[in-house]
C-alpha cells in the first residue's frame, strides 16, 4: 500500500523544510515522490529532491485547488503508475486547502494507495495575523490538519505560542500538535506525532494497566488493543489542556458495560481516574520536584498513585519525571513533541491538577 503524505502550510510557513527533515531522517531506504505545486512559480526546491534521489513532478498552471481532479489527477496517477512508490509526498501551494488537496486525492481513486498523513504547518509568530486576514484558506488548513506543527516557536517565545495553540484548539480539538522546536527532534518522532503512534491517551492506557496489575485486579479484554490503536488514534488525538476523564470507563477508551454482564470481576477501571495533558509550557526543575511533592494532597487533588511525563524545562533541557506515593524522579531526557502530562489515581479532581501543573 503507497502512503501519502499531504504537507500544507501557509507561505513561508516552513513546509519544505520539515519535508526535508522527514527526508533525511525518517523516510530513509524509501522509494520516494513528491509532487509540488508552486503558485504559478517553478518549483524552486526540486533541484534538492533530484540530488536526494526522489522524483519531483512540479504542476505549475495553478494551484491544486484550482486543477482539483484534472491534472492532479492525471499526475497522481502516473506517478503511481511509473515509480512505484512506497511513498507520495504532496507538497501544494501555500495558499492551496488542505481539504481540496485531500478531496483530489481521494477522486484519483488509486486502489493501492492511502492518505496516511495530513499535516499543516504554522508559523507561532503570525498564526493570529493569518488567521484573522487569510482566514478562508488559513482557517481550512488548520480545520483539516491531523498534525499541526508549530515553526518559528522559538522566536515567538512561550507566550505567544501558547496563544497561538489556543486559537488552533479553538478550530481543530483533534490533531496532535507539535510545539516543539524541530531541530531538537528527530525525524522519527516528528513522524510520530504526524502517524498518531505515540499519544496521550496511550501513554495514560499504559499507566492504567500498570496500576491493574500492581493492585491485583482482574482486568480482562479480548481485544487486541495494539491492532485496535492502529485504526482508533484519528478519534483518540489529545491536545494541550484536553483531560480525559475515565471515571466507570477503561482508559484505552472502550466500553466495558457487556464484558460486565457476563463476568463479575472487579474491575480497575471502577476505581481508576485519570488525567492527562499536553502543553507548551517550560517548567523549571525544582519547580516541577514542588509541584509532585504536592501530589500527597489527597484532599487537594485526589488519591494520586502515579504519575508520569515529560515536560521541557526552562533552560532547554527535557525534563522526564515520574512519581508514586512518597518517591519521586526528575532527570534530564530526549525531547518530546510536545510536553505530556499524566496522572492516574483514585477520585482526581482534574481542575485542582489542572491549576497545579498549567495555571
Amino acid at each position: 500500500m503507497v502512503k501519502i503524505d499531504i504537507f500544507s502550510g501557509f507561505l513561508g510557513a516552513g513546509k519544505t523544510t520539515l519535508i526535508k527533515k522527514l527526508i533525511k531522517e525518517a523516510f530513509a531506504g524509501e522509494k520516494l515522490v513528491l509532487i509540488e505545486n508552486e503558485f504559478g512559480e517553478i518549483g524552486v526546491d526540486g533541484g534538492f529532491m533530484q540530488e536526494a534521489g526522489i522524483a519531483v513532478n512540479e504542476l505549475n498552471s495553478g494551484c491544486i485547488c484550482c486543477s482539483l481532479v484534472g491534472d492532479f489527477a492525471k499526475a497522481l496517477k502516473k506517478v503511481d503508475e511509473e515509480y512505484a512508490p512506497d511513498r507520495i509526498l504532496i507538497e501544494p501551494s501555500g495558499v492551496g486547502k488542505l481539504s481540496d488537496v485531500a478531496k483530489a486525492v481521494e477522486r484519483a481513486g488509486l486502489a493501492d494507495a492511502k492518505i496516511n498523513s495530513m499535516t499543516t504547518v504554522v508559523d507561532a509568530n503570525k498564526c493570529r495575523m493569518y488567521m484573522k486576514n487569510f482566514g478562508e484558506f488559513f482557517n481550512d488548513q488548520i480545520d483539516s490538519a491531523a498534525c499541526i506543527v508549530f515553526s518559528h516557536a522559538d522566536v515567538a517565545g512561550e507566550d505567544k505560542l501558547a496563544k497561538a495553540v489556543e486559537m488552533v484548539r479553538a478550530r481543530n480539538k483533534n490533531a496532535t500538535v507539535v510545539t516543539t522546536n524541530l531541530k531538537e527532534l528527530s525525524g522519527k518522532e516528528v513522524l510520530n506525532a504526524m502517524e498518531h503512534t505515540s499519544t496521550l491517551a496511550d501513554e495514560l492506557a499504559k499507566l492504567a494497566a500498570e496500576l491493574h496489575d500492581e493492585h491485583g485486579h482482574e482486568h480482562h479484554h479480548d481485544h487486541d488493543h495494539e491492532h485496535e490503536h492502529e485504526h482508533e488514534h484519528d478519534h483518540e488525538h489529545e491536545h494541550e489542556h484536553e483531560h480525559h476523564h475515565h471515571d466507570g470507563e477503561c482508559c484505552c477508551g472502550h466500553d466495558h458495560e457487556h464484558e460486565h454482564e457476563h463476568e463479575h470481576h472487579h474491575h480497575a477501571d471502577e476505581v481508576f481516574t485519570s488525567w492527562g495533558a499536553e502543553t507548551g509550557k517550560k517548567f523549571g526543575e525544582d519547580e516541577l520536584k514542588d509541584m509532585l511533592a504536592k501530589l500527597t494532597d489527597a484532599v487537594t487533588y485526589g488519591t494520586v498513585l502515579r504519575a508520569k511525563g515529560i515536560v521541557e524545562g526552562k533552560d532547554g533541557k527535557w525534563l522526564h519525571f515520574d512519581y508514586v506515593p512518597g518517591e519521586s524522579d526528575v532527570r534530564e531526557g530526549a525531547p518530546l513533541y510536545t510536553g505530556r502530562l499524566c496522572v492516574i489515581g483514585s477520585k482526581l479532581d482534574e481542575e485542582e491538577l489542572e491549576e497545579l501543573f498549567l495555571g
